[in-house]
């Protein structure tokens, strides 16, 4: 699997993309399957690997930049590059646990989460090629986090009720979130 390492290095002075905050509609709506992967979709992921170590980040769904096609970038910490998954998918979890998570469209939040403990992600990378990765632990968290944008599920969507209201809260007094307009019915 070919991998993005030392893009970050070699794109220096390139510029990076904003990260959409929670709020942006894009991060609301379903990506479409990536069918072309072509110089358009190379240039954005470089960009996005940069966007991605300038966060810092260890993964970034194309949704979080205002793409809406299905794949996201991540660092790999056993090959210790930047990989892009393209048009990915779990095809195997087991297990269950729970873990904290972060994202960077709902920064400086963690949200405690229950997911699968273990997962196989099936993607194609950067050639087009077909690859699986086994993942536990922090990359099988960041897979499914990152495949939920993919999704248009955010990581609030997956916490309990009353850590739901705690995060809106908070988010209301950081003005990341407007609050809803009052009825005018009463």
């Amino acid at each position: 699997m070919p991998s993005l390492d030392g893009l970050a290095g070699i794109l220096g002075d390139m510029t990076t993309f904003s990260i959409r905050q929670i709020g942006d509609p894009v991060l609301r709506e379903r990506s479409d399957d990536v069918t072309d992967i072509d110089g358009a979709l190379a240039s954005s992921v470089e960009v996005m690997v940069k966007t991605m170590y300038d966060a810092p980040g260890g993964g970034l769904a194309a949704p979080q930049v205002g793409i809406t096609k299905r794949y996201f970038v991540f660092h790999d910490d056993d090959s210790e590059t930047a990989l892009v998954a393209i048009n990915p998918e779990i095809v195997e979890e087991r297990g269950e646990c729970e873990w904290t998570e972060g994202c960077l469209s709902i920064p400086d939040i963690g949200f405690t989460i229950v997911r699968p403990e273990f997962v196989t992600l099936r993607a194609l990378d950067i050639d087009g090629n077909e690859f699986f990765m086994e993942a536990d632990d922090y990359m099988g968290r960041m897979f499914q986090h990152e495949l939920d944008h993919l999704d248009g599920v955010l990581a609030i969507d997956r916490v309990d009720k009353e850590q739901r209201k705690h995060i809106m809260r908070l988010l209301h007094e950081r003005e990341l979130v407007t609050p809803a307009p009052a009825n005018p019915f009463g």
